[in-house]
């Protein structure tokens, strides 16, 4: 049988002994208050130290809430750039307004990626019915940059081209997308003439825009009256020849202006005529198939049941009226005097209008810089 241990109340030297063993081990501990027993000291300090942790991590965590929402509204905006598969990108998403691609400018960009990387990213927008690789996208801008990373990855069979740096825009409206994709290569590599009026007309007629000259007046919004006139010079070629020229984006911008003059003329079914049954192995020899048709349509006089703004009387008096007037058979008038050092031109008549004014400049240019 276990024999019972008798308690004993603790001595005076006891209670001391312990009181002195407790102190030397809560030694450092900041007391709160007079009276406050050790463990409540405890308790109490690490409430304290609960409390500055909690803090500090909701700092951390409005923090990170706000960095989340930051990084959302740059998604949304179209503001940060992703790596993306090359061959999830399709370039043909939207009617391209460039026409050609110089391969010796193809070669040099290709050079400089493979040694520099590439500088500028893409411009893509997330197309609908992504498949089970992920999703796919639209080019919307880096139509010459997209070919050169094929083009290297195609050659090198380096991994590092199977994906491009691409900023995902926002879904837009298709005039929107036009425009942008015309101001970025406006502003890196100017458009040919025959570009400028071809992008015009098919955005039209996908309903991008209400017609041509809604097409013309916001692609170009920020050109001269001047530039959008010659637009919708070109976009009349693209209109009625664009099937039967070969080299459409040679056409300087005088023959251009003489082409088109002829198609309001009527001069379409004679054209296309003058090109049909050939192939010609240039731009010049495209050219001189028109040319001396050109000629003839110019020389010709003008039909009184042309179209356009009614004519007045018949001008009685025709060519020089005077050393410094003369008069056309359109019935505008010329007039020409001096201010100090400068020479002027003054001209009147009911048959000038704008478009006729541009017309009137670009010749004259061509004439000053012969």
């Amino acid at each position: 049988m276990v024999k019972r241990r008798r308690l004993e109340t603790p001595s005076n030297d006891d209670l001391t002994r312990i009181e002195e063993q407790f102190r030397r081990e809560t030694l450092g501990r900041p007391s709160l208050g007079p009276g406050m027993a050790p463990i409540a000291q405890v308790a109490a300090e690490s409430a304290s130290l609960a409390t500055t942790g909690d803090g500090e991590v909701r700092a951390a965590r409005l923090r990170d809430q706000a960095d989340a929402e930051r990084l959302r509204q740059a998604e949304g905006q179209g503001l940060l750039i992703a790596e993306l598969p090359v061959d999830r990108i399709d370039e043909g998403a939207m009617i391209r307004d460039r026409m050609v691609m110089n391969e010796g400018e193809m070669q040099e960009l290709r050079l400089s990626i493979a040694a520099n990387g590439l500088r500028l990213p893409i411009e893509v927008f997330e197309l609908g019915g992504a498949g089970g690789q992920g999703p796919r996208y639209g080019l919307l801008s880096g139509y010459r940059r997209l070919h050169a990373v094929r083009a290297l990855r195609d050659l090198t069979r380096d991994a590092k081209y199977d994906h491009i740096r691409a900023l995902v825009r926002p879904r837009t409206q298709a005039d929107a997308a036009f425009v942008a994709m015309v101001e970025e290569n406006e502003v890196r590599e100017e458009l040919s003439h025959f570009e400028r009026g071809r992008i015009a007309v098919i955005a039209a007629n996908q309903g991008a825009f209400a017609n041509v000259e809604d097409a013309v007046n916001r692609l170009f919004s920020t050109g001269s009256k001047a530039k959008r006139s010659k637009v919708r010079s070109f976009a009349l070629i693209f209109e009625e020849l664009g099937d039967m020229l070969r080299f459409p984006e040679a056409l300087t911008e005088k023959r251009g202006l003489r082409l088109s003059a002829a198609l309001r003329n009527g001069a379409e079914a004679r054209l296309r005529k003058a090109l049909s049954g050939v192939s010609p192995d240039d731009a010049e020899e495209e050219w001189q198939l028109l040319e001396p048709l050109l000629a003839q349509l110019e020389d010709a006089p003008r039909s009184p049941a042309r179209g356009g703004r009614p004519r007045g009387k018949a001008i009685v008096q025709q060519g020089w009226i005077d050393d410094l007037t003369i008069r056309t058979a359109s019935g505008i008038t010329i007039r020409r005097a001096r201010d100090g050092n400068a020479h002027v031109l003054r001209l009147e008549g009911r048959a000038l209008d704008s478009d006729l004014m541009d017309s009137l400049m670009v010749e004259i240019q061509a004439l000053l810089e012969r």
